[in-house]
């Protein structure tokens, strides 16, 4: 059951569209979207090596404080108005049978808001990082690498999704990744009206194919396998599940360490980098 859906904003003008894919998911599953804010702390904003005279100190914290209190509130209206524009009652704990939406602020870094959180929640959703100016990618390294939950990457839309996760690619290679990503995201499978795998010519790792295809089965998920050869493999994943009318794909993340992927190109920093579709990714 899909019922915590957590995504970490920071106030950087990818929060709304991330909201939008969460608020898909959760239509479609009833669930409860924690939105969380993480707030720096006024003291962690002082210049660095730089004396700063006690009552002068004092003056720029306050400061500081109030323009963080004036964010939050802004943050906070905008998450209300969107809520009610995306089916999502605003509601502290979740409802039965209806899709609902909370605020949390939190105090401190942001890795240490998403391992909070994160952790148990059955979905995490951050923006697709954003290269050109920067953002976005400590962000889902910290979700991906700290949780152990299934991160969706979400890129961005000119219009939200109307749903997510009816049509699911899973990519699959054997590995225990791969193994992770099925078996936290078999809610999701359940639901879905349809589930293709994805596979690149022989599973290196030994479990094929075709053996997912009966783990699924018997629970109740239909899923066919289509196989292929390339050599860019995480582009032609994402090739696929779009040919294969997929509006997700189902991944494990970074059997390289993701130094080495990003370094080299790797499948999944292939996937980052050229994905416009949501990504469910698990490491």
């Amino acid at each position: 059951m899909i019922r915590r859906i957590v995504i970490p904003v920071r106030g950087d003008g990818k929060g709304d569209n991330v909201f939008a894919h969460a608020a898909a998911v959760a239509r479609r599953h009833h669930a409860h979207v924690v939105v969380t804010h993480c707030r720096a702390r006024a003291e962690d904003m002082m210049p660095y090596g730089v004396p700063i005279p006690a009552a002068m100190k004092r003056l720029l914290i306050a400061q500081t404080a109030t323009v963080a209190d004036q964010v939050e509130a802004g943050l906070r209206e905008e998450v209300e108005t969107l809520a009610a524009a995306l089916g999502l009652a605003m509601s502290e704990t979740p409802l039965d049978g209806a899709p609902s939406a909370s605020w949390v602020e939190e105090q401190g870094r942001q890795v240490d808001v998403i391992k909070r959180h994160g952790r148990l929640a059955d979905l995490i959703c951050v923006a697709k990082p954003d290269v050109s100016r920067n953002l976005g990618a400590n962000t889902l390294k910290a979700a991906l690498f700290n949780t152990g939950r299934p991160v969706m990457m979400c890129p961005p839309a000119d219009a939200p999704p109307e749903t997510l996760c009816a049509r699911i690619a899973v990519a699959w290679n054997g590995s225990s990744e791969a193994s992770r990503a099925v078996a936290l995201t078999l809610p999701l499978l359940a639901r879905a009206d349809e589930v293709v795998i994805l596979t690149a010519g022989e599973e290196v790792h030994g479990t094929r194919a075709e053996d997912l295809v009966a783990y699924l089965g018997d629970r109740g998920v239909e899923a066919r396998v289509e196989r292929f050869e390339a050599r860019k493999i995480g582009r032609e994943l994402l090739a696929r599940s779009a040919a294969a009318g997929a509006d997700t794909l189902v991944m494990g993340a970074y059997s390289d360490s993701h130094e080495r992927e990003t370094v080299f190109g790797g499948n999944t920093q292939q996937v980052v980098d050229g994905s416009s579709m949501p990504v469910i990714m698990v490491h």
